[in-house]
């Protein structure tokens, strides 16, 4: 399997004034390439600590973290910042946009700090709001001149104007309705169906459905990995125990 994450019995451990408090208890797990796998689980469960471990925003407190073939143990934090920006893809709840810049601006701005000449950064940015099927009259309003939606749209072709090895979205659907929401979900699916790898973070388990595979997370443990619809989530988490890593 060509895999683009692999997790063996990863922990988090923060230090406070109480003493140590795990946030992540030993999990293991891989997620191959073109795969769109949700991470859910209630509040408290690590999603976001996991999220930023995946993101290479925090380092584990112990266990391995291997991306696209690479230990991140071995990666000195400029290191860390390089692969971020080149490797992985963020989509954030609140968009993140400059508002005042144009939707192509907004995109481009991770090739701004780059060699890429502006000619190829206008072309890089161009191919990816077609990827998410922008239409193109939006380019040159500002990113506070459209719509929630269209914002969404705007972050994930920003996201993948690297060409990342993953996009890691962080609830991207938080702030939307229904509707505009399900049309964000597609247009993740689509990327996913145009080899994309795609890990969604999430609470809600109507939009995890919309994944190829579901991880649930509670009390820093990974209890179940289910295909979407499988399981409901409160039997998924009735035996609160750690899986041994993907085969």
């Amino acid at each position: 399997m060509d895999r683009v994450i692999e997790v063996n019995n990863l922990h988090r451990i923060y230090e406070t004034q109480a003493g140590a408090v795990p946030a992540l208890r030993g999990i293991s797990f891989a997620v191959d390439r073109s795969e769109f796998v949700a991470i859910m689980g209630p509040s408290g469960s690590g999603k976001s600590t996991l999220m930023n471990i995946l993101g290479c925003l925090d380092r584990p407190t112990f266990g391995q973290y291997i991306f696209a073939g690479t230990d991140i143990a071995t990666l000195s934090d400029n290191q860390l910042a390089d692969l971020r920006a080149t490797n992985i893809g963020f989509v954030f709840q609140n968009f993140n946009l400059l508002p005042r810049a144009t939707v192509l601006r907004n995109v481009m701005l991770p090739l701004v700090y780059t060699a890429c000449p502006h000619a190829e950064r206008d072309k890089r940015a161009r191919t990816a709001l077609r990827a998410v099927g922008l239409e193109e009259r939006y380019y040159e309003h500002k990113s506070n001149e459209i719509s929630g939606g269209q914002m969404q749209r705007v972050a994930i072709a920003r996201a993948l104007v690297n060409n990342p090895e993953m996009i890691l979205a962080d609830e991207p659907t938080g702030n939307l309705d229904s509707q505009t929401g399900e049309m964000v979900l597609e247009t993740l699916k689509v990327l996913r169906s145009q080899k994309r790898t795609i890990i969604l973070i999430t609470h809600d388990e109507d939009v995890a459905n919309h994944a190829d595979r579901i991880l649930y997370l509670r009390d820093g443990l990974l209890v179940s990995r289910e295909k979407p619809g499988f399981l409901p989530i409160e039997k998924s988490l009735t035996a609160a125990r750690p899986y041994e890593a993907d085969n």
